[in-house]
């Protein structure tokens, strides 16, 4: 037995999907959705058609289930639902046929087929493959780059990363995972060129893939981030060529702050302290002089100051060098140089709380919110209230912690606006005003949005009054609001959740709205979102024996939706006729 039989199973497909992804995953396999499945040394690969077709492998690795995934939830290291239904082809692949004749082609057969071909036609095979395959071009030609020299073709190493970094114009988010894989090739190439001592090429190749990188990235949708962390892993690895090659300490220091300021993807953030054993006194002293000399031109900003400031790069190089010298008052006074906005003189009072000069804090905090009046940022107001709660000073806490209530009144202000009041025990004459102020704010949105000429605002509803009775654990109350005043579809489903015992019929009634509304999306997402609360229906009117009228009820849906042709189809195989 293989040591993906020993450990494969829907088991543990099920443990490492979660509930909802297996259930999906499942969906995809009885739909035929897996594609190309095939084993060879170990790894299954496939292809799996969802939004778009995507690339799933599982292997065996350290006695754990290894996989990876081309979707979006793949890319971010989660087991998807993709991954899932590739198990489940694997564990239950296409009845096998008696006739040899139609016995599947398997990666064995590949590999026999390949032992027996000639050398020859081996490399034609490969460079014929490669003239069209532009990754495995690249690899090939490092490769050879290597093969039996002493000196690296730096060169070709540097063509490797313009070509996989070209992109032709644009990368959209879906292609963006296979476009970062490419690179990705590339830097793995030069992390072997470090292991094998070459750290001086490292270090100019490093360089070299940060620019390229940083230069793609404008004409990519990184949303996943799978490129971002690219520049990543280029950091690294010329942080560790440095530590090796030891390049001339001047130098360096004036390449990082030139690089770390002129950036747009904060390359070489914080170098000062990343750096400090590469650059030793001498290169920090080369820096620190660059930093004073670009902060000499830094003006001082006041309260009032209009526009924002465009010194956030020297700010912070500066906030960090004086860190290293541990010397609060050296932070503090490049904190002050800008004093527009109220939340710099947070960062001034939390920079002394961390020092444990607890006055100096409060004197701080205090200063910014009377310089601000009601446009005190909300987290000044709650660390000044944090302040006057340590000093038993509850009465001059609530007002601040009220007024961030007011401007978002919602569950998170009031489960702050609780915590506060509870330690100075006044939640009672709290609760009833934050409550009262909250009915009154949907009010004036519900009579604003009769008033509107305009006709497309949201119209307001007791959401947020629902989630606070649900966080209190009031569910009676909170179906009250929902009724009385409407709610979003995700608080409908949380309330028929909780209904479902004491209450099926209120469950099943908003089961069935949210039905019609995940039909309304009419996309196979919507519909698999329908035939789960089919299910979910169908087993609570069996309870009270009402069997023929969901019978009724399916039929009714059934021919309601008939032209959905892909949910008739889902709808068949979860819930036949």
């Amino acid at each position: 037995m293989s040591r993906l039989a020993k450990l494969l199973d829907r088991h543990v497909l099920r443990q490492m999907a979660g509930e909802r992804s297996f259930e999906r995953g499942e969906e995809y396999f009885s739909d035929g959705s897996v594609r190309s499945l095939a084993e060879h040394a170990g790894t299954i690969t496939a292809k799996v058609l969802g939004t778009r077709p995507y690339k799933v492998k599982l292997w065996v690795k350290d006695g754990g289930l290894e996989y990876a995934c081309t979707c979006p939830v793949g890319a971010e290291g989660g087991f998807c639902k993709h991954c899932v239904a590739t198990g489940l082809a694997w564990l239950k692949p296409p009845k096998a046929s008696n006739e040899p004749r139609n016995r599947s082609v398997t990666m064995k057969d590949v590999r026999s087929t390949l032992s027996s071909q000639s050398k020859e036609a081996l490399v034609k095979l490969v460079m014929d493959r490669a003239m069209d395959d532009d990754r495995l071009r690249q690899r090939l030609l490092i490769k050879a780059a290597t093969r039996g020299r002493k000196r690296i073709n730096v060169a070709t190493y540097r063509n490797a990363i313009d070509q996989a970094v070209d992109n032709d114009g644009f990368v959209g988010y879906r292609e963006a995972y296979a476009y970062a894989e490419g690179i990705s090739d590339v830097i793995d190439s030069i992390q072997d060129l470090l292991k094998q001592g070459h750290a001086e090429e490292v270090f100019e190749l490093t360089e070299h893939g940060l620019s390229a990188v940083e230069e793609a990235l404008n004409s990519v949708d990184d949303s996943g981030g799978n490129v971002g962390d690219l520049l990543e892993r280029l950091q690294e690895l010329h942080l560790a060529a440095c530590r090796k090659a030891r390049p001339d300490p001047d130098k360096l220091a004036a390449r990082l702050f030139r690089w770390e300021m002129d950036t747009d993807w904060d390359t070489f953030h914080g170098a000062s302290e990343t750096y400090a054993k590469v650059l030793g006194e001498r290169g920090l002293a080369v820096y620190r002089k660059l930093a004073e000399e670009a902060w000499s031109r830094v003006p001082s900003r006041e309260p009032g100051s209009e526009g924002y400031s465009k010194n956030s790069r020297i700010t912070h190089i500066m906030e960090t060098l004086a860190r290293q010298t541990g010397d609060v008052e050296a932070v503090v006074a490049v904190k002050r140089r800008d004093l527009s906005s109220s939340y710099a003189y947070l960062q001034v009072a939390e920079t002394y709380k961390r020092a444990r000069k607890y006055s100096l804090a409060l004197q701080w905090a205090e200063k910014g919110v009377k310089a601000f009046h009601e446009k005190a940022d909300s987290r000044l107001l709650e660390f000044l209230a944090e302040e006057y709660h340590r000093r038993r000073r509850h009465g001059d806490a609530m007002p601040l912690i009220w007024s961030n209530y007011a401007d978002e009144p919602d569950l998170s202000g009031y489960q702050k606006l609780k915590a506060h009041a509870d330690r100075g025990g006044q939640w009672l004459q709290w609760r009833e005003k934050a409550l009262a102020f909250l009915r009154e704010s949907v009010a004036k949105e519900k009579a604003a949005a009769r008033k509107s000429v305009l006709g497309w605002s949201t119209p307001a509803d007791h959401s947020d009054l629902v989630s606070i009775y649900l966080w209190e654990k009031d569910v009676e109350s909170a179906w009250r609001e929902a009724k009385a005043g409407g709610c979003s579809d995700e608080l409908w489903l949380k309330l028929a959740s909780l209904r479902e015992a004491q209450h099926p019929a209120d469950a099943v009634s908003v089961y069935q709205t949210q039905v019609e509304s995940a039909l309304g999306q009419k996309n196979d997402l919507g519909y698999r979102h329908a035939v789960e609360l089919l299910r979910k229906i169908r087993s609570l009117m069996t309870r009270p024996g009402r069997e023929a009228e969901f019978g009724r009820y399916l039929e009714s849906v059934r021919a309601a939706h008939k032209p959905k042709r892909n949910f008739i189809k889902m709808l068949d195989r979860a819930l036949p006729a």
